[in-house]
């Protein structure tokens, strides 16, 4: 279908397989350009690139291939950015979700020592604001882009696995609807690029995977001339998790040398909570961890040790 102008200042972005790619390189043909002030719906396919599906068991997961994974919608080249500017990015909506998954992927994720074998759990994603994960437990649906950002000023191919200064994927589960995301430019144009979207996902997305869907996400850009700044930075209209606050929280703590180690140990306790007080697998409750809880960094000055905070929140369960 390609993409359709519609009279300015909208436009979508079909086709994704056509106008996607893999890894950041700033040696990439645009696939559109936009002016500052612009809004653009993107039509995005969830993180494995089409290779799930509705009916996917472990033996999709075994065989995934990882050259196909996290593809992103892009580039958008945004008219007059300089190196030096900031790309403002407000996410205006995030809808047509249907289905959607959750995989440990052997060897990727916080426990990768603890879970060696491969598991899915396929997510219906049809109601508005919730979707059950197990009998008497239903998560809160915050859709949000895992992966959004700008070319980097380095020639060459950059994998799509980590954040970096220019944005990546950071998987910041607040950049909801109503979210402004600035982006440092680092090259003309920016080169702007969007996927990886999650209809969930707790803070620290521990497992490696959120509740990974398709959906089309609507965006609008801002260009801020001659502002600079060194990283992203983001602003959210109002509390972060209303929804999941309401009845307060059950929370493990984990010690550590560093944030990985004590997180490592605050989402073990937080599995074995899981798995006595719930009547769940341990790879359920890993998954769990992963789209519902949230770490927190309670104490990183007082050395040799860190302290972590694992968050539950109770309202999931019925």
């Amino acid at each position: 279908m390609g993409i359709h102008h519609h009279n300015h200042p909208y436009m979508t972005i079909h086709d994704f397989n056509e106008h996607s790619h893999i890894g950041w390189n700033n040696s990439l043909k645009p696939i559109a350009e936009v002016e500052s002030g612009q809004v653009v719906t993107y039509e995005i396919t969830e993180a494995s690139g089409g290779q799930f599906t509705k009916n996917s068991t472990v033996e999709d997961v075994k065989n995934i291939d990882f050259s196909k994974v996290n593809p992103v919608a892009g580039p958008v080249y945004v008219k007059g950015a300089q190196p030096g500017d900031t790309l403002e990015v407000e996410f205006l909506d995030f809808k047509q979700l249907d289905w959607g998954w959750t995989a440990l992927i052997p060897g990727f994720g916080l426990l990768a020592e603890d879970f060696k074998d491969p598991a899915i759990k396929i997510f219906d994603l049809k109601k508005r604001n919730t979707t059950e994960f197990l009998d008497g437990i239903d998560l809160f649906l915050k859709p949000f882009p895992g992966t959004v950002g700008v070319a980097l000023p380095e020639v060459g191919d950059f994998s799509i696995v980590p954040p970096r200064k220019n944005g990546g994927n950071m998987d910041i589960r607040h950049l909801t609807k109503g979210a402004k995301l600035y982006l440092p430019v680092w090259v003309e144009g920016a080169l702007f690029s969007i996927g990886d979207t999650h209809a969930a996902q707790g803070d620290g997305e521990v497992c490696g995977t959120a509740i990974e869907a398709s959906m089309e996400a609507t965006v609008r850009f801002k260009l801020h001339k001659g502002k600079t700044i060194a990283e992203p930075r983001y602003e959210i209209p109002g509390p972060p998790t209303p929804e999941a606050d309401s009845r307060g929280y059950f929370v493990t703590t984990g010690h550590g040398e560093d944030i990985f180690k004590a997180s490592q140990n605050a989402i073990r306790y937080m599995i074995e909570h899981l798995v006595s007080e719930y009547r769940m697998t341990e790879e359920e409750a890993y998954m769990l961890c992963s789209i519902s809880v949230d770490l927190r960094i309670s104490e990183i000055v007082n050395s040799p040790n860190s302290l972590v905070s694992a968050f539950l929140p109770k309202s999931i369960f019925r």
